[in-house]
């Protein structure tokens, strides 16, 4: 299995951080900090280079998803949310600033491996579209593209978002194009399929 994977939790309530260090170290992940504002997480995420932060959205000082906004200009490490809120603007502004997973409060244990292993291959994924396309602005148009066609595929076949995004990169590695080339194609052949359903008035 090789070294367990090294993450920092930042709330500003002391009681969902022992919660949260007790339930990561029972999975089996070594949590090498805690922090109790978003300023304090970033200033340890530079220093400890950890393989994943978990914040809650709201704290003093600065909040989760400008923490995370910073996180992922530096590449430094995938941003899972704590968040005890379905607004949709958060949301939007939080995949806006490149998070990738989301935990609801209050969480449960057999929540957080999911998110976390879904959190690190996104994360991965889009280090490996930056590379590619040499640009950070460009990697995360391309990684909303890639989140959409996974939107599109769970809804098609009632896929998981896991088995969504697989389909993805396995179909990519196949046909030796880009994640990006593959979201836009399924993307295109949705909207089409939708327009004939329609009545294919644009056909």
């Amino acid at each position: 299995m090789g070294k367990p994977y090294r993450i920092i939790i930042a709330d500003d309530e002391s009681l969902i951080r022992l919660d949260l260090r007790e339930m990561l170290t029972h999975l089996g992940y070594d949590v090498i900090a805690e922090a109790g504002d978003g300023r304090s997480a970033l200033e340890l995420a530079r220093k400890l280079q950890p393989d994943l932060m978990i914040m809650d959205i709201k704290m003093p000082d600065l909040d989760g998803i400008a923490a995370a906004e910073e996180l992922t200009r530096e590449q430094i490490a995938p941003v899972v949310l704590l968040t005890a809120y379905s607004d949709q603007a958060l949301v939007e502004r939080a995949k806006e600033a490149g998070v990738v997973g989301y935990v609801v409060k209050p969480f449960r244990e057999a929540e957080l491996m999911p998110v976390i292993e879904l959190s690190l291959a996104r994360f991965e994924e889009f280090r490996s579209l930056e590379r590619e396309l040499g640009d950070l602005k460009e990697a995360l148009e391309a990684r909303k593209q890639i989140e959409r066609a996974k939107g599109v595929l769970m809804e098609v076949y009632g896929l998981k978002e896991s088995e969504a995004f697989h389909r993805i990169r396995k179909t990519s590695m196949d046909a030796r194009k880009s994640m990006r080339d593959v979201a836009e194609a399924i993307l295109l052949t949705h909207e089409m399929d939708m327009r004939s359903a329609a009545g294919g008035e644009d056909a």
